[in-house]
């Protein structure tokens, strides 16, 4: 394992942060973002570390402290602020109880912290404070617990990681584990580190650098003896694995019908998000002989087990049969799955100290392995999805490691329920608020204009995962870097409405990240200006083109995917006032637009029955959304300034002067309407909301 110390960075930590905080949290800092960094010692928010050193309270006494990371904050991004100090002399008084509730230890400590607005501690603080060393590393190396979750463990971490470590078997973290690793490390008080069954590596040290590096140091053992295991295995070959582009096509095809699968209730839906994995390692783990082998004994450390539940699912389907004969099977795999969560979750609950009551989860699986396709990520954001993914692929590549030793073994089911329902998990889940829209998926045609990033503000700012389609890469660009960049719930793809395969693809595209789409805002439009009689069969062809013969692939695309994956869904069209009030010089855009108004119609009449709604948003002229220009308005704007006898810069007043409301319509405004019937707060299809300030005319009539 690579050695990442430097004594210029370090130094330049202690530059940015030593003023504030103090040379020894800015080392901190530093060396646990170099654990952090390495996603093979700790992954998405796992591990912890801490320093002792003193502040000044507020009656100017120097004061003795512990400073660990506080809850919510990783290792690899952590600032000062996620290294809550707590009074040390008060934690170190706390081993004197003989026993402690978990919910008692966690209000002693947060009573006992300097800053109250700070972060709640780490579950792991009294462990942190009673090891009598200066700096303190916690991780969850995946070399660690490959070598101490087989048969035989403890003597295997003896024999192969050596004699100046501390074993402590496994206990669920809080003041039982601090108690019996106390006692251990006082029974060899000389030792470098401390090996957590089942459950990671502690070291410390008197500086940050002999920390981290001891950390490193038996890490690297780990690696060594793994590696010269694998060498000495003979092991029978593993099935030859699929191929990548043939696994991603597969997934494309499988992905929606899961999502629809895994969905609960009825309109509205309790969906779920997917994120799927299928390189060329996950496939050769998925097509392997030992796959149940992977898939059976729980997760590497008791921490996984709230992203991913205890097992995942393991989905077979035929690949020589037609992707559409797979639904059956998917039923039937969840059915079975959700039968055998319940049913674990009554035998654990009534075998439990009978102290405590649990409220069951969800029995949705969180990690769906499917041989020949790879695996998905289950969860209600993006980044519960992608975070359920990444810890399988570690979880497959470690186990694969570990069985070069020796035969896996994990924690017993029970072990692994009392985590899963541990009082302070399930607290931290009761205060989780989902958003409108967090479980569903939205594309949005055009979506690098005034409109389309109006309307994607709105959705992402109702938890919405959302994929901007448009031809033009330059404002794609611009309009994923005013949403705040590509992100877990953002992504720009390039379509051209016009093109049948382009907008096959870009959906393809969507549903291979996101396993979906649950709503399609059809907005890509551009226009003409010219009389009727003066205006070329091009430039009308142009329009009807896009706003037209787009939209209706669109639509027709948007069908087949939401019917296929059967949990409804919402399709918005972008329409205009022009459909109920035209004006002259504009008779290609409102002739396309009132085609794909009667196209909206249509649908919202065909696609009721699976419960798909259509309706239509007419706004009048958007000119911007913010800093992103209407690239329609951009090309009309001067030619319809000269139709109307205005000069270009009147052109945006003349808009506003002539609704009732005197308002100037934009992006937001539109996308409040689509979130509106996105949302789903009537029962509503077949609908058009005027966005216009209250233009007379276009009054419904």
């Amino acid at each position: 394992m690579l050695d990442r110390w430097s004594d210029e960075d370090a130094a330049e930590a202690v530059a940015r942060w030593g003023s504030d905080a103090g040379e020894q949290v800015a080392l901190r800092v530093y060396s646990s973002r170099l654990i952090g960094a390495d996603q093979s010692l700790v992954l998405h928010g796992g591990g912890n570390t801490s320093v002792k050193d003193v502040v000044q309270d507020v009656l100017g006494r120097t004061r003795r402290a512990l400073f660990v990371k506080g809850s919510g904050w990783g290792l690899a991004d952590l600032e000062p602020a996620g290294l809550p100090a707590v009074d040390l002399h008060f934690l170190e008084r706390m081993r004197d109880l003989e026993t402690l509730t978990d919910e008692a230890m966690v209000n002693a400590q947060r009573t006992h912290m300097f800053n109250a607005s700070s972060p709640n501690p780490s579950i792991e603080t009294l462990l942190h404070a009673w090891i009598p060393h200066k700096f303190v590393d916690h991780s969850h190396a995946d070399a660690i617990v490959a070598v101490t979750n087989t048969i035989d463990g403890v003597a295997r971490v003896k024999r192969l990681l050596g004699s100046d470590l501390v074993i402590v078997p496994y206990v669920k973290p809080g003041f039982d584990l601090a108690k019996l690793a106390l006692e251990a490390l006082e029974a060899q008080p000389d030792a470098i580190g401390m090996v957590l069954m089942m459950h990671g590596l502690f070291t410390w040290g008197e500086t940050a650098q002999e920390s981290y590096q001891r950390h490193i140091e038996v890490v690297s053992r780990a690696d060594e003896a793994l590696a010269q295991a694998r060498v000495q295995m003979k092991s029978p070959a593993p099935s030859i694995p699929t191929g990548r582009k043939t696994a991603c096509r597969r997934a494309v095809m499988l992905a929606p019908m899961l999502r629809g699968c895994l969905a609960e209730g009825e309109s509205p839906w309790k969906r779920w998000i997917l994120a799927y994995r299928g390189d060329e390692e996950v496939l050769a783990y998925v097509d392997a002989h030992a796959l149940q082998q992977y898939a059976a004994d729980g997760p590497l450390t008791p921490d996984h087990v709230i992203r991913t539940k205890r097992l995942p699912m393991v989905l077979t389907v035929s690949m020589s049969e037609d992707g559409m004969s797979w639904r059956q099977t998917i039923e039937e795999a969840v059915a079975a799955y959700r039968d055998a969560y319940d049913a674990e979750f009554l035998a654990c609950a009534d075998a439990g100290d009978g102290v405590h009551s649990y409220t069951k989860l969800d029995s949705t699986p969180r990690v769906i392995l499917v041989p020949g396709v790879g695996l998905f990520g289950v969860g209600i954001t993006p980044k519960d999805a992608s975070i359920a993914a990444d810890i399988a692929e570690h979880t497959l590549r470690t186990k694969a490691r570990s069985v070069a030793l020796a035969p896996w073994q994990g924690l017993s089911p029970q072990h692994l329920f009392e985590m899963e329902y541990w009082s302070l998990e399930q607290a931290k889940l009761a205060k989780r608020v989902e958003r409108p829209l967090s479980r569903q998926v939205a594309v949005i045609t055009g979506g690098a204009g005034a409109i389309g990033v109006g309307v994607a503000q709105s959705l992402l700012d109702a938890g919405c995962a959302v994929a901007l389609l448009d031809i033009d890469p330059g404002g794609l660009e611009r309009a994923l870097t005013v949403l705040g960049g590509a992100s877990p719930t953002l992504i720009g793809v390039r379509l051209d409405v016009t093109d049948v395969d382009s907008t096959t693809a870009a959906f393809d595209a969507v549903e291979a990240r996101w396993g979906g789409v649950d709503i399609c805002v059809v907005n890509a439009g551009i226009a003409a200006v010219s009389l009727i009689d003066r205006m070329s069969i091009d430039d009308f062809d142009r329009v009807l083109d896009v706003n037209l013969r787009g939209a209706f692939i669109a639509f027709a695309e948007s069908a087949r995917r939401l019917k296929n994956q059967g949990t409804g869904g919402n399709i918005v069209l972008i329409s205009t006032k022009n459909v109920l009030a035209p004006g002259a010089h504009f008779g290609a855009y409102s002739a396309s637009k009132a085609g794909a108004h009667q196209l909206a119609k249509v649908a919202a009449i065909e696609l009721a029955e699976h419960h798909v709604r259509v309706n239509i948003v007419a706004p009048d002229a958007v000119f911007s959304q913010g800093e992103v220009p209407s690239g329609l308005w951009a090309t009309v704007g001067p030619q319809r300034a000269r139709s109307k006898g205005l000069r270009p810069d009147e052109l945006q007043e003349h808009y506003r002067q002539r609704n009732l409301l005197k308002a100037e319509i934009t992006g937001s405004h539109v996308g409040r309407a689509v979130l509106f019937f996105a949302t789903e707060q009537t029962p509503t299809t077949g609908a058009t909301l005027p966005v216009d300030g209250g233009v007379v005319s276009a009054f419904p009539r």
